[in-house]
């Protein structure tokens, strides 16, 4: 990802707290650290006050890495899925959702993750005001794969439309985030079909597991990876660097407007 975004002649930056300390950039070190997830605690943006006074080292969620982002000033960010709103009979809904809505900043990624309520994501993102334009696509993508069967609204086909986009939202006084969707990489994308079996089966198994909160979407993430024989895994790297490098056009291409 760093290194699709330096491609790109933007200037990368991961957002973490670093034992303690919330951090828009890591050191080589530090990120080494964190990729090894030895001792990271997952951080959404109300677990940023318990992480500093504690010292802990915090691995940032969408929430949290928005509210950093947004703090230091940064004005584009890229992941690979947003969290959003989980199917019944969970009745839970990601806190990235209520940070999208008050966190005005360029947000890209794949749409939410597929083991998601879609839909339900999907009308709750209206719900917020958060708007969603497809880059080069009409169809919401869906992490894994590019199709959803969900009808954007707003299409953009280059990146200065992307830009021209967020300053007039700026412009009214809009609070929210620009949500920039795109499909994972075509070589990479998987099977609309493939994807939805594996999440079914992921599902069941969780609930008969008796998996609950917080723990739910990466048991569900490492059930469709072992499922799709680490596919998945792959479609995910790939969507992430596609991602950043969308990133870093647009950040570019918005400190030059």
């Amino acid at each position: 990802m760093c290194a699709a975004v330096e491609r790109a002649d933007a200037l990368p930056a991961i957002t973490a707290v670093v034992a303690g300390k919330p951090a828009v950039g890591l050191t080589a070190d530090e990120l080494e650290r964190f990729l090894r997830r030895d001792g990271v605690a997952k951080v959404s943006a109300r677990d940023i006050p318990w992480a500093m006074t504690n010292g802990v080292d915090g691995a940032t969620t969408v929430a949290a890495s928005l509210m950093l982002a947004a703090g230091a000033g940064v004005d584009v960010f890229a992941t690979g899925g947003i969290g959003g709103v989980h199917h019944e009979p969970a009745f839970d809904e990601s806190a990235d959702l209520a940070e999208l809505a008050r966190t005005p900043i360029v947000v890209v990624c794949s749409g939410a993750k597929s083991v998601l309520d879609l839909s339900a994501t999907w009308e709750r993102l209206e719900s917020l005001g958060v708007p969603v334009v497809g880059y080069q696509t009409d169809e919401l993508p869906s992490f894994y794969t590019a199709d959803s069967g969900i009808a954007l609204t707003a299409r953009a086909d280059d990146v200065a439309k992307i830009v021209e986009l967020f300053h007039a939202q700026r412009a009214l006084g809009r609070p929210q985030a620009l949500l920039v969707v795109q499909p994972p990489p075509p070589e990479h994308a998987l099977d609309r079909k493939t994807v939805e079996d594996a999440v079914a089966r992921a599902r069941a198994d969780a609930m008969q597991r008796g998996v609950r909160g917080a723990a739910v979407t990466p048991f569900l993430l490492a059930a469709i990876g072992e499922s799709t024989g680490g596919a998945s895994l792959q479609t995910n790297l790939a969507l992430l660097e596609r991602n950043a490098g969308l990133a870093g056009e647009i950040a570019r291409a918005a400190s030059a407007h």
